[in-house]
């Protein structure tokens, strides 16, 4: 290794020592609801996330992942006023913790959820979601994630990458109508094939995928702000792993090349993004005034305002979603061995 080389490799050891410090010290805002983690077994397949006024997508987001494999969820309620703390109170497989704790100041809710890691999930696999992200790959079906992470442990690969697939209805957002526990899939029933643009950064080499729908409707003329959509959902944590962004990046920087993109030959994933549920005008008006989303949350107005509207995102080139093999099919995930 060059003198360079090692430079950046010691950056990168204290960057990543910093945010575990941060981390930890962020476990002083969270109060406990209800925690059940004495039940969590030593093979058992975790889901972290951190929520807020979640109540329309949570049954169906819990229902979708159980019947994935997962077997515990550890939850941060940032602050909820829907029901949803009440409701996930009483699921005997979510261990809950609640804060009023700013959500921009705790990096996007990842020092919650990176604490939770670190004192819950070490040597477990891990999925980290939104309440607004359904996970699937080729084959989920037949083959849960214990059967997926049984291959990953035998090929020795330490993640499992995933590609943010928005899915819109036919005609103005608003227009669509769903009911709280059904599948979302029934009313966002199109995505975008692409395209898609991709860069591998230094010196973290961490993948930057932008494209799809939000890209093509609300950042045509600013793409540099289009949302970033490649994620490291799954991993085997290790408790000196750290999250930079969110999961779309991470340290040590050799995770983040576990995930090639949409044209991954490697094993990967896709998730469903449920974004734009009829709810979404509403969770607009009320983000742009929030301002806890975004680094630069004002430059983001004009977005908010035009989700606001309630938008029609259809076009020729949509194609409808009919499963994870539609999206095999569309090269957005690849097949699995």
């Amino acid at each position: 290794m060059t003198r360079t080389g090692y430079w950046v490799a010691y950056k990168l050891r204290w960057q990543r020592r910093k945010l575990l410090w941060r981390a930890l010290r962020s476990r002083h805002a969270l109060k406990a609801i209800n925690i059940r983690t004495d039940c969590i077994g030593r093979n058992d397949i975790l889901c972290v996330m951190t929520l807020r006024n979640e109540m329309l997508r949570l049954p169906y987001f819990l229902k979708h992942h159980r019947a994935l494999g997962v077997d515990h969820f550890l939850i941060v309620d940032n602050g909820s006023t829907d029901g949803t703390t009440d409701w996930l109170a009483h699921q005997t497989d979510v261990s809950l913790w609640g804060t009023t704790a700013s959500y921009r100041a705790a990096r996007f809710g990842v020092d919650w959820t990176t604490w939770l890691q670190m004192r819950f999930a070490h040597g477990h696999w891990c999925l980290v979601l939104d309440a607004d992200e359904l996970l699937v790959y080729d084959g989920c079906s037949s083959r849960d994630l214990h059967g997926l992470t049984a291959a990953l442990d035998t090929r020795r690969i330490e993640g499992f990458g995933a590609l943010m697939v928005d899915l819109y209805p036919k005609g103005p957002v608003s227009n669509a109508t769903y009911t709280s526990g059904s599948d979302p899939t029934h009313c966002l029933h199109w995505f975008d094939p692409g395209p898609f643009r991709v860069v591998r950064q230094w010196p973290k080499q961490n993948l930057w995928v932008q494209g799809g729908v939000r890209d093509r409707v609300f950042f045509a003329s600013e793409a540099s702000k289009a949302p970033t959509l490649n994620k490291l959902p799954l991993m085997r944590w290790h408790r000196r792993y750290a999250w930079l962004n969110s999961c779309h990046s991470a340290l040590p920087a050799r995770l983040n090349l576990l995930y090639e993109g949409p044209d991954s030959t490697g094993p990967a994933g896709a998730l469903l993004h449920t974004k734009f549920l009829p709810d979404v005008t509403k969770r607009a008006r009320e983000e742009k005034v929030r301002r806890q989303h975004f680094n630069r949350p004002r430059a983001f107005d004009g977005y908010y305002d035009e989700v606001a509207r309630g938008p029609d995102l259809w076009w020729d080139g949509a194609q409808r979603y009919t499963g994870p093999e539609s999206l095999v099919q569309a090269g957005l995930m690849p097949r699995l061995d």
